[in-house]
């Protein structure tokens, strides 16, 4: 009989292919590593046996690499920058209105002085509206008070010069372009000063933001066109001598001359952009409005022209009326001045 070892009872606790050395009775390093595999892989087989998610894990096949899913992104609309069309109208008006003032030149070459005079008043038409929907719209800008300036400048400035000398100056001598020379370089510094006093306005009076200085670049050009007017109206009511003496360099002239003065002049006139109607005069202002809206349809160059005669008489009351509204201010100021401050 062999004795008892303390080897015997653990052999059977050795996994198959297992030795002992006989030295030291220890595990040989490859022994640990096999028990450690299968001790895992019993482990695993266990979990993937005994679980549902075990059997899917195992069923699973790994996904080839170019059947990726594509995610759906949402599409961003790209926002467009730029002003709104709202402050691109007046703008498109004053371009209107250059169109029309150009047209009127063009039909003046050809002798078409009745079609001149239309496209005119349609452009003057246009520069009183671009204004009005610009400050409605709120799309007033710095570009749009540039581009409008240049085109009152062409439309106003270079038009009426250039209708009046084919009308009547062509055939008037070597001096008869210096007319129209004076008048369009007047009406260019008229403009000029008229945009550098923009950023003055806050600084003047209230009263005298009621009124222009000099004669604005609409109505001078309506004046200078007086003897175009009159002598349509002359030749509509076959008045011969009348007819030729608007055709003659005399009467075209002296309006040219006379205008380039009231342009450049500091001379208040009323703005009636700010003009205020008592309450009991607002009626009879309709009334009239209306009645010379029908006369300007009817007879529209008898209606210009005396529009030109009543536009000069109101002249003398504007500046009568600026100097009794600036000595009103003047004098309350000084009311205000001469009140003793209560003491402390």
């Amino acid at each position: 009989m062999q004795p008892p070892s303390s080897t015997s009872s653990s052999d059977s606790n050795l996994p198959a292919g297992a030795t002992i050395t006989p030295a030291t009775g220890a595990l040989p390093p490859h022994a640990s590593e096999n028990s450690a595999n299968s001790t895992s892989s019993l482990a695993n087989g266990t979990a993937q046996t005994g679980t549902p998610d075990g059997a899917a894990a195992e069923n699973a096949q790994p996904r080839p690499r170019g059947l990726r899913r594509k995610r759906l992104r949402r599409r961003v609309r790209n926002k467009i920058k730029g002003p709104s069309f709202n402050r691109l109208i007046p703008n498109i008006l004053t371009m209107l209105g250059l169109c029309a003032g150009l047209t009127g030149m063009r039909f003046a070459v050809d002798g078409r002085f009745q079609a001149a005079g239309i496209a005119l008043l349609i452009s003057a038409f246009i520069d009183g509206l671009d204004g009005r929907i610009a400050r409605l719209l709120r799309g007033s800008t710095r570009f749009g008070a540039e581009f409008d300036s240049l085109s009152d400048f062409v439309c106003f400035g270079v038009a009426p010069s250039f209708l009046l000398y084919f009308w009547a100056l062509r055939d008037g001598g070597r001096y008869a372009f210096l007319p129209c020379l004076m008048f369009t370089v007047c009406m260019a510094l008229r403009l000029a000063r008229f945009n550098a006093t923009l950023d003055e306005a806050e600084e003047k009076p209230k009263y005298a933001s009621n009124f222009f200085t000099g004669v604005p670049a609409p109505a001078g050009a309506g004046l200078a066109l007086f003897p175009m007017f009159l002598g349509l109206e002359a030749e509509k009511l076959d008045i011969v001598w009348l007819y030729k003496f608007t055709r003659l360099a005399y009467l075209p002239s002296f309006t040219l001359i006379s205008t380039a003065f009231l342009l450049v002049s500091t001379l208040p006139v009323w703005s009636f952009k700010n003009f205020k109607v008592p309450a009991h005069f607002v009626l009879p202002v309709m009334l009239g409005t209306g009645a010379y809206a029908a006369v300007l349809v009817a007879d529209p160059w008898g209606a210009l022209a005396a529009a030109g005669v009543i536009y000069m008489a109101l002249l003398p009351l504007s500046r009568l009326s600026f100097f009794k509204l600036k000595k009103a201010a003047e004098d309350l100021q000084e009311d205000v001045e001469d009140e003793p401050t209560p003491s402390s």
